[in-house]
């Protein structure tokens, strides 16, 4: 490029780090027009394009970016990170496999690309990349904080410790840090705690500051048996997000209602007649914490099923074949128009956004407990899939859920209490529609009694009973759920029955749940 192209490239680039858009976008234009055969000019587009927001724009001109000039590697991971937002997880990989080998000079594209593998759940590709980005430049916070959050999904959970103690003795104040950290170790005392409660006491007054410290908090109090001051946190975390959140559960109710609705033991009975498939697809679901990660470790030690993780793919075609927007939640709208579709229509759209994910085992497991919703596009579009239902004691699911940070229904207890009442329903209908396609496995009697519920859980599902189904302590492969850590150490029996710690808090969650037909002892 000429000098003036050099200049205004050097400023658009100044411009990006500043998060100066427009800046950004007026260099992109001038260079266009300067040098419309380079790739310059559209790789500074595809950040301003992406800075604003505009996703689809932005991976048009990262695209026209390598069309242009197939060396740019920055280019590619940029499209990579996009296309995986867009769904488009296999295209994805391909790019990252191809330039991956050319990003050693580049810790912020290795680092991108760590995080785009995250995203598709490629953890050890993940790893990869992390650990050469820190290796290039060692000590930078974000790319140490990425490689201890996988280094937990890939179960080096002494590896992540470490290193969130070393960045928290950089920043002491940093409560994601405390938080990730509380996650991973069992409280042994209160030394933790009292750090933290010191941090808060000089903290952002504004509750939605302090979300993680509050959880944090919560967890390693439960840890000591503190159980009234320990709900109390959980109390005051949940009531912080609810605060800034937008999140209506009727419309949660509404979609669950609507599912019911349309999908019933006629429209069921109306399925064509399809042939089995090679790859047979296990959904997992049920709540959040009921044992789904438990299953799937159980499940994906036979030599006969491999472990896809969770994906929102089944959701993502749902919501494609509904005309859905990407960016929203699934409506009711939505699930009258896919149930529409045609079955296969479903299913081959499945598997082609799934296929980057499996190997050669002839079973795959996709276990997002959300899939409890689509039960029953599963069983009209795959005459031959598995469905595995996990159920958990009502107010032992409910607790769990709402002292963790992940579910938008669980942040406050009438919130929690229509959500669980509409699942509810919604799961009693699949009993009466699906009858022995869904396998229904209790979480208590899983943990107490593993080794028989394993073999009755692989009879059901036609494979033979294998020992390695049992060693799961000793599984290696990744994790990728709010339970990660726990899942890896022996199966125990520890939160079984802990709802009954906070029944006095949990009394009025309780009532609701009995009055609209759950029993809850």
């Amino acid at each position: 490029m000429s000098k003036k192209a050099d200049e205004i490239s050097a400023a658009g680039r100044q411009a990006a780090v500043r998060r100066d858009w427009a800046r950004v976008s007026r260099c992109a234009h001038d260079l266009k027009r300067m040098l419309p055969r380079e790739a310059e000019g559209y790789y500074l587009l595809g950040l301003a394009q992406k800075g604003r927001g505009r996703i689809e724009d932005a991976a048009a001109a990262f695209s026209r970016a390598l069309d242009l000039d197939d060396r740019r590697y920055d280019a590619a991971v940029e499209l990579a990170f996009l296309l995986v937002l867009l769904n488009r997880h296999g295209e994805a990989r391909i790019l990252l496999d191809r330039y991956r080998p050319g990003l050693g000079n580049s810790p912020r594209y290795l680092d991108l690309a760590g995080q785009t593998y995250t995203r598709m759940s490629l953890h050890q590709e993940a790893w990869d990349a992390y650990q050469h980005a820190n290796r290039l430049q060692p000590d930078v916070d974000k790319i140490q904080a990425n490689l201890a959050s996988c280094a937990v999904y890939l179960g080096k959970t002494d590896v992540a410790k470490k290193i969130y103690r070393k960045l928290l003795a950089r920043h002491p104040k940093h409560q994601r840090n405390h938080y990730e950290l509380a996650q991973l170790q069992r409280a042994s005392n209160d030394e933790h705690v009292r750090q933290m409660i010191d941090i808060l006491e000089g903290a952002d007054p504004d509750p939605a500051k302090n979300i993680y410290l509050y959880y944090a908090i919560g967890k390693e109090l439960e840890d000591l048996e503190r159980w009234d001051e320990s709900f109390e946190y959980y109390l005051r975390a949940g009531n912080a997000v609810k605060s800034v959140s937008d999140y209506d559960v009727s419309e949660d109710v509404a979609v669950m209602d609507k599912i019911r609705n349309v999908c019933s033991a006629a429209w069921l009975a109306d399925a064509p007649s399809t042939e089995g498939t090679a790859r047979t697809p296990i959904f997992i679901v049920g709540l959040p914490r009921t044992g789904t990660t438990l299953t799937d470790r159980i499940l994906a030690s036979h030599s006969r099923v491999e472990s896809a993780g969770e994906t929102q793919l089944l959701q993502m075609v749902l919501r494609r074949l509904g005309g859905a927007e990407q960016s929203r939640q699934i409506t009711p709208a939505a699930i009258e128009a896919a149930a529409k579709a045609e079955p296969g229509l479903i299913a081959g759209q499945y598997y082609e956004a799934i296929s980057y994910r499996l190997g050669e085992a002839p079973l795959f497991i996709d276990k997002l407990p959300e899939n409890v919703l689509f039960l029953g596009f599963v069983a009209k579009a795959w005459p031959d899939a598995k469905m595995v239902h996990l159920r958990r004691n009502p107010l032992d699911a409910c607790f769990a859920m709402f002292k963790q940070s992940y579910f938008r229904f669980a942040y406050s207890l009438d919130d929690l209490a229509e959500y669980y009442l509409a699942y509810d329903r919604l799961s009693r209908h699949w009993r009466d529609v699906l009858g022995n396609r869904m396998i229904e496995l209790e979480y208590e009697q899983l943990v107490t009694d593993q080794d028989n519920q394993t073999r009755i859980l692989l009879d059901r599902l036609g494979l033979p009973f294998e020992e390695a189904c049992l060693r799961l302590d000793s599984v290696a492969a990744p994790i990728a759920t709010a339970s990660s850590a726990q899942v890896r150490e022996k199966v125990h029996t520890r939160s079984v029955g802990k709802w009954k710690k906070y029944r006095k808090q949990l009394s009025g969650l309780q009532r609701r749940l009995e009055a609209g037909g759950v029993v809850t002892e």
